[in-house]
């Protein structure tokens, strides 16, 4: 199946099924952290939308236990930083109509909460085409060590995705049903 075919049927299985109110278990997030033996650091988490798995109350769940928070903010050219926010602070819309933190202090994530459109039992990921994540997880893998976790619901599973050269693996996705890794 061709990546623009995939994609229009998994935004339209996200948008039908949205009102089921599946969610990400918190505590099985928490025993992958841990069995990464990740405690503290710098969460990258991603401001739903288009019926995307709704992280932001992993986020606050994080923030309680001392994790500092960050979102990404578009720039030009296709790319995305990520700077501190908490979920106390008041976000801005950016050109896309997506809200964002007000630039503040741009940080490196320890853990990169990606969201996805589909994804593979390889643990590729489908976006919504225009290479955001696939481009940042690149620069941050010459920065730093840190664990990508893709979001998604059982459903946005598909047999297998094509991939090119700049499509990135990630680490481990969590699903509302399943882990892989």
């Amino acid at each position: 199946m061709f990546k623009k075919k995939i994609r229009n049927k998994i935004l339209n299985l996200r948008k039908k099924n949205y009102k089921k109110k599946y969610k990400i278990n918190f505590l099985t997030l928490l025993n992958i952290l841990k069995k990464n033996k990740i405690k503290k650091g710098i969460v990258g988490g991603y401001f739903p939308i288009n019926y995307e798995i709704d992280d932001l109350n992993i986020l606050k769940e994080l923030e309680l236990k001392k994790f500092k928070i960050s979102l990404p903010i578009i720039k030009n050219n296709n790319k995305i930083d990520f700077y501190l926010w908490s979920v106390k602070d008041s976000l801005r819309l950016n050109d896309y109509g997506i809200p964002e933190p007000f630039k503040n202090k741009m940080v490196y994530p320890d853990i990169l909460l990606v969201p996805l459109v589909a994804f593979d039992h390889k643990r590729f990921r489908l976006g919504y085409g225009g290479g955001f994540y696939d481009r940042y997880i690149e620069r941050l893998e010459k920065i730093k060590n840190f664990v990508s976790i893709g979001l998604a619901f059982e459903y946005q599973k598909v047999r297998k995705l094509k991939i090119s050269k700049y499509d990135k693996k990630l680490d481990i996705i969590l699903t509302n049903k399943s882990i892989y890794k």
